[in-house]
């Protein structure tokens, strides 16, 4: 009874009441049914939600699948336009889980913006990583790419969003993920950060994937939107040349006006190297940070989920930082 009262209150603290209630009943009626959690279970690392904001459980539907979401909505929200970011967990991941990884929902509650985490369906892929490998997945209007946009249409239909300012952020497959969006979906997306990530179309099936993930392959070239990049040199997961591959797909086709290269000795524990560039044409921006020791985990993460690295920048408010630089209206 008492795991069952724990595990109630992280769906509470998830927001999803519904759930909550029938393991409550579950457990106060030793004959009711069992009660499993459907495709998507709220871990132990489902982050609170303070009074005045919310974390929504919402799902969208179009021609190519439904995909369950979780919304984090600022308590400061009053029918005005905010910015929103998309975050694209990895394999084995779940929203609730990347939420308390990342901690953007605590940068949302800060700065004013919604944050929108798409779920893959087990059914989709059984280890829950979203299908950047499959060529299906890599075209505008199709598969997954089009379902995660199609998210952004559907909370442009229920909030007030500026449409200026969406950004798309992922951890490894879900980073490679977030290049294609970028890729697919520039006039969507202002920014894209690409945490332990691939380039857009650097593999077409399965070998070519885990060949590039050994590696590091090139993808195709792009249109590339502004674009911040974090990999650490010690992934064995996914190669650090990876991180290389996705900043010389921004760079395709551009002319550089400046580079800057900064370092330091030590970040939280790990040091770092960043090298930031400016294209005068057509404008746009790049960062590329090479986290020094750091393995594939999401840097300056929280122990409260998974696949973090508390050690080293913090790359949700760096990336934030980058996202909103872009406009000159709101800089956090």
């Amino acid at each position: 009874m008492l795991s069952g009262m724990s595990h109630a209150l992280r769906l509470v603290r998830g927001g999803d009441l519904k759930q909550a209630m029938a393991v409550i009943q579950q457990g106060l009626r030793a004959d009711a049914p069992r009660v499993d959690v459907i495709d998507e279970p709220v871990p132990d690392a489902a982050p609170a939600t303070p009074a005045g904001q919310r974390f929504e459980s919402l799902s969208h539907t179009s021609q190519a699948g439904t995909r369950q979401y979780r919304l984090f909505v600022p308590a400061s929200y009053r029918d005005e336009p905010l910015p929103l970011v998309v975050m694209l967990h990895g394999c084995t991941q779940t929203p609730e889980d990347f939420a308390a990884g990342t901690r953007m929902n605590d940068l949302g509650a800060e700065y004013g913006f919604f944050v929108a985490y798409p779920a893959q369906a087990s059914a989709a892929n059984p280890k829950k990583c979203w299908n950047w490998f499959k060529r299906s997945e890599q075209q505008r209007e199709r598969g997954e790419p089009s379902l995660i946009a199609g998210i952004v249409d559907d909370l442009r239909s229920r909030y007030a969003i500026d449409e200026r300012r969406v950004f798309v952020a992922g951890l490894s497959s879900g980073g490679a993920m977030a290049a294609t969006l970028a890729a697919t979906y520039p006039d969507v997306f202002a920014a894209v950060g690409v945490h332990s990530g691939l380039a857009h179309g650097c593999a077409h099936d399965l070998p070519s994937a885990l060949a590039a993930m050994r590696g590091g392959s090139a993808g195709v070239a792009v249109r590339g939107i502004p674009t911040i990049v974090f990999h650490g040199d010690q992934d064995a997961l996914v190669h650090p040349r990876n991180g290389e591959e996705v900043a010389a797909q921004w760079m395709s086709g551009k002319e550089q006006s400046t580079v800057i290269v900064d370092s330091a000795l030590d970040a939280n524990g790990y040091g770092y190297t960043r090298r930031s560039v400016h294209a005068a044409s057509p404008p746009s921006r790049l960062e590329h940070w090479v986290i020094h020791g750091a393995g594939h985990a999401w840097s300056g993460g929280s122990p409260s989920g998974t696949h973090t690295d508390p050690k080293g920048p913090d790359a949700s408010r760096e990336m934030v930082r980058f996202f909103f630089a872009e406009d000159a209206l709101a800089t956090p």
